[in-house]
């Protein structure tokens, strides 16, 4: 396993991490999930990412019984949660410095852990100063119930704003961000972010890196019946790739399909490799329903030496969605 800062941070997290999106409480049950954490702790992952709107808790539920089941020290992981959607209630929803804190007590008693090592605001809140968040957090870090504190899909704009509130009042910056990052989806992380890792450091701990499963090659010839693209709840991710766009997207996935295939990896392995060559990527969350799914992403790590100049221009000429640099100022 290989090992990076997160950020500017000292914290050095695996480069490969495991997520419980859409999988503990979903499809993955307690004895699954002890499976697939230790499996994922073994091979050297030490971070394990979760939110309260993750399966309204019962994803953080599952994790902390696996993780406290295992006994796994302390020292030797990292755990997060995320809070915006905590409930139906006006009071669970959103970044204010209630629900924030309210938020925060919930998921250590989920999770059976005393302090997140990594908490993020899932997204951006319009109805919430910012400042009252980044207070709120700051709060939470000086208490010692978070180490770090994020953002996750917030604009380049809104991270800006948070680390000006910090600095005018003296309180803790986000040090890390979660987007969606794969090879179809790079305007925000390729664009948009380039300021934000310059000026402020930031890191990434990437989510969705094969497209939900697209860029495992798996639709490349229809459906499944066993995918999440059939789970109750998700007809929206349905709807996103038997779409018009979607469908040229998959023509773009058969293409990089045959160009694994030429140089000996397999499509998700190439395309969780591609992501970890962008050297602003933290960490690349996993999602696995399978022992068998995670075992064979862990693998991917190998396929970084595959993945040469000559072949990331081939890349480049399938995907062809390269992202133009943000203008600067004065230009």
């Amino acid at each position: 396993m290989e090992y990076r800062r997160l950020g500017k941070a000292g914290l050095k997290v695996s480069a490969l991490s495991l997520g419980s999106w859409v999988t503990f409480g979903k499809q993955v049950d307690m004895s699954d999930a002890k499976t697939l954490l230790k499996t994922a702790y073994d091979s050297g992952i030490n971070f394990f990412d979760n939110a309260e709107g993750y399966e309204a808790g019962e994803s953080e539920k599952i994790m902390g019984a696996a993780i406290s089941h295992l006994g796994l020290a302390r020292d030797t992981f990292a755990v997060s949660s995320k809070v915006f959607w905590g409930g139906d209630h006006k009071m669970q929803m959103g970044l204010s410095a209630k629900h924030v804190r309210d938020a925060c007590d919930a998921a250590l008693l989920r999770l059976k852990v005393d302090y997140l090592d990594l908490y993020y605001c899932h997204r951006p809140d319009i109805d919430t100063p910012i400042e009252e968040t980044v207070r709120a957090m700051h709060n939470l870090i000086q208490q010692g119930k978070v180490t770090y504190w994020g953002t996750s899909e917030w604009s380049a704009q809104q991270i800006t704003e948070a680390h000006a509130v910090a600095r005018a009042h003296h309180l803790t910056p986000p040090t890390m961000e979660q987007p969606q990052y794969n090879l179809l989806h790079r305007d925000k992380v390729e664009g948009e972010f380039l300021p934000i890792y310059e000026n402020f450091g930031m890191g990434l701990t990437v989510w969705s890196p094969l497209a939900s499963g697209i860029l495992t090659g798996k639709y490349n010839d229809g459906i499944p019946d066993d995918s999440r693209l059939t789970l109750p709840g998700y007809e929206w991710l349905r709807d996103l790739w038997t779409s018009e766009d979607g469908k040229l997207k998959l023509e773009k996935v058969r293409q990089l399909s045959a160009l694994a295939n030429d140089i000996g990896v397999s499509i998700t392995h190439l395309s969780l490799a591609w992501c970890l060559k962008n050297p602003n990527v933290s960490t690349v969350i996993l999602g696995a329903s399978k022992l068998s799914q995670l075992e064979d992403n862990l693998q991917s790590i190998e396929a970084l030496e595959k993945l040469t100049p000559d072949v990331m221009e081939k890349i480049e000429s399938i995907l062809g969605n390269k992202p133009a640099a943000p203008e600067r100022f004065g230009q």
